[in-house]
């Protein structure tokens, strides 16, 4: 049996960001894992996250997942990034901008797969949507292998206010991804 502290916050939002990393950063030491994927779309959180792992960067790997066809950063600030020890991934959303979503707006109305995931999803919190998307998305792209531990660090709007442990997978062998812990999120 394991017993282990979750972070509730109060509401979601920003705020919750350095408590949400810390908390990712603490269980990611704990059990070794290798991986950490990280939800941008400005930076605040990418540079955050940064930082925070700064003196583990020869042992884990950082992905920060920014938003396909809408590069949100600033100029400089998406070329500190990209000249960071981080990899950086654009790519579609796994559970939403994909082609279903092209056939429900030419045809209106009607509901994808990967919308009803994602509204599953967010039955926990928005940011609980998005910590497994990235993780799915990460492993399509190849960033991370698949059936390994991954930290996942996400948020509701910007900042961070959520953090899972999960088991990675490829989209398209979604039943294997796992959720094994909640290590943050909102109430």
């Amino acid at each position: 049996m394991l017993r282990r502290e979750v972070v509730y916050f109060d509401k979601p939002g920003s705020e919750n960001t350095d408590e949400t990393l810390k908390a990712a950063r603490s269980r990611l030491e704990e059990i070794g894992i290798r991986y950490m994927v990280v939800a941008s779309t400005r930076g605040y959180t990418a540079f955050k996250a940064l930082n925070l792992l700064d003196d583990l960067k020869d042992r884990v790997n950082l992905i920060v997942v920014t938003h396909a066809g809408a590069i949100e950063y600033s100029a400089e600030d998406l070329e500190r990034l990209r000249s960071s020890w981080a990899k950086i991934l654009t790519c579609p959303h796994t559970l939403g901008w994909t082609v279903g979503d092209s056939f429900r707006s030419r045809y209106g109305g009607g509901f994808t797969v990967e919308r009803v995931v994602a509204d599953a999803l967010r039955r926990f919190s928005e940011g609980m949507k998005v910590a497994v998307e990235i993780v799915l998305m990460a492993t399509d792209a190849g960033l991370i292998p698949p059936g390994v531990d991954v930290v996942s660090v996400a948020g509701t709007g910007s900042g961070a206010d959520t953090a899972i442990i999960a088991t990675s997978a490829y989209s398209r062998e979604f039943f294997k991804l796992k959720v094994r812990e909640i290590i943050a999120m909102p109430r």
